[in-house]
């Protein structure tokens, strides 16, 4: 019954570090691209709706997106994920959400390789 009491323990460390490096990744990856300045609000409130939400996202905030970058928008959207608030939501569909998101305005307002450069 012990070794059953030290492996739980050891399970539970295990995937607390593994969040903790997560988020430690993912808080460098905002520092170091800048994340956080490089979209004005009324855009970031924007795609925050389309994606948390519902809603559709404007040809203007797709073009701030894009220049946001890929990483950056993988990286806030995991963050914002992290927060308690948003326990109660399902990760695994906002992060599709996210990504159809992201396709969506590659294909729709960019060419490919635009997308695949940033």
């Amino acid at each position: 019954m012990a070794s059953l009491n030290v492996y739980s323990v050891l399970v539970v460390l295990f995937l607390t570090c593994g969040v903790v490096m997560a988020t430690k990744e993912n808080d460098q990856n905002i520092k170091e691209n800048d994340c956080e300045t490089k979209m004005g609000l009324p855009y970031v409130l924007e795609a925050f709706t389309s994606i948390f939400n519902t809603g559709s996202i404007s040809n203007k905030c797709c073009g701030e997106l894009v220049v946001l970058g890929k990483v950056c928008h993988s990286a806030l959207v995991k963050r914002t994920l992290e927060n308690p608030v948003f326990k109660d939501l399902n990760p695994a569909k906002i992060i599709a959400k996210s990504i159809q998101t992201w396709n969506n305005c590659c294909i729709d307002r960019f060419t490919i390789s635009v997308c695949l450069r940033i």
